[in-house]
């Protein structure tokens, strides 16, 4: 049986959404209550279980973690270009159209990576497809502005999922957190603001989450949310989330699949990450044979869908007909400490690649929602 979305849940496309109607003063499914200036945090690739295992590396973020409405489902694929995307716009993949770390356009049949492609004029105009929560903040004369890193300024996929704010770079993440608590503090200003903090999926990607490189970065972020908290009034409300959680995979999970293996026969293109894999038939390739012939290799490694099937199970929510091609014709989703390659992906860097993420397992879609100060 294959895993879907709770419609019943909050998700990550809520959080921004929410936070914009807590100033308006609107209903919310968060309930979130009304604030004067609202800010959500993104720590990429701190998930609930992350966390909790390393709680006593931030005390101020797991005690935060009290009750089940303090977790909230990432959606799939748990990879940071679409769920950043969910957050900014409320939407969902099958409607914004990012759907995977890489994509296949249809228009040109490349294979085109979702945070670079843009500054590489790979990706056609309106390849993002929805509105941004700032766009519509600004729509009610409210200020947005978002806080990182200044590498990410300028960049295609900056102004394609954070249009309508203001970009505020910090080098550190001392710089962007003392940024975003001074801006909560200004009782003159009146809007939404969102931060985000890469530094520990970077280091969760290359030594691993359980390294002391990673608690390291997670014991900074903590240190200043908490002196963030320590200043917020009432009027101000912080929420505190992620993009989707980390496994570490193995050496011996890193599975290689030879160049010349039957499971490439009739796959055109090859598309999303090493944790859910896209494969695009070739034409003339049929989607069931092909589906069935992973099913079988991969057992109870992964689960294993069509396109229609992974539609129909609420994968991508609902899916535009613009963007169902962007999806693979048939789906291979690690369920297992388990990741896939050709034999050039694993030779290069990605092969070394620690910290994973992309599929559906607990530990990739459960986040944290952690409330503060008006939202406390």
């Amino acid at each position: 049986m294959l895993p879907g979305p709770s419609d019943s849940a909050a998700s990550l496309a809520d959080v921004l959404s929410d936070s914009l109607r807590a100033v308006l003063g609107e209903p919310n499914r968060l309930g979130l209550p009304r604030v004067d200036r609202a800010a959500v945090l993104v720590v990429d690739g701190l998930g609930a279980e992350n966390l909790q295992t390393r709680a006593g590396h931030a005390r101020t973020l797991a005690a935060a973690m009290r009750t089940r409405a303090d977790v909230i489902a990432t959606g799939v694929p748990t990879t940071t270009a679409a769920a950043l995307t969910s957050l900014t716009t409320a939407a969902r993949p099958g409607m914004h159209g990012i759907v995977g770390y890489t994509a296949r356009v249809p228009e040109t049949g490349l294979v085109v990576n979702q945070l670079r492609g843009w500054d590489e004029g790979r990706l056609p105009a309106g390849w993002q497809r929805e509105s941004t929560v700032f766009e519509r903040a600004a729509g009610h004369g409210l200020e947005a502005i978002a806080f990182g890193a200044d590498r990410y300024r300028d960049s295609g996929f900056t102004r394609a999922v954070l249009r309508g704010a203001r970009y505020v770079p910090g080098r550190t993440i001392e710089d962007r957190l003392d940024a975003l608590g001074a801006a909560l503090a200004d009782r003159s200003w009146r809007g939404v603001a969102y931060a985000y903090i890469a530094e520990l999926d970077v280091a969760a990607h290359e030594h691993g989450w359980a390294s002391e490189r990673w608690s390291a970065a997670l014991e900074r972020v903590d240190a200043g949310v908490a002196a963030i908290a320590t200043g917020l009034g009432p009027d101000a409300g912080l929420l505190v989330t992620a993009d989707h959680g980390v496994l570490d995979v193995p050496e011996r999970g890193r599975i290689v699949i030879p160049d010349a293996s039957e499971l490439w026969e009739g796959v055109g293109a090859l598309a999303g990450e090493h944790r859910l894999l896209h494969l695009h038939a070739a034409a003339g390739a049929d989607p069931g044979e092909l589906a069935g012939r992973w099913r079988e290799a991969v057992d109870a490694q992964a689960w294993v869908a069509t396109r229609h099937e992974a539609i129909e199970a609420g994968w991508f929510g609902s899916v535009d007909a613009a963007v169902r091609p962007r999806i693979g014709d048939v789906l291979v989703a690690a369920r297992k400490a388990v990741a896939y390659y050709t034999e050039a992906a694993f030779a290069g860097s990605a092969g070394r690649m620690v910290g994973q993420h992309g599929s559906w397992t607990e530990t990739e879609t459960r986040v944290p929602l952690l409330r503060f100060a008006g939202y406390a």
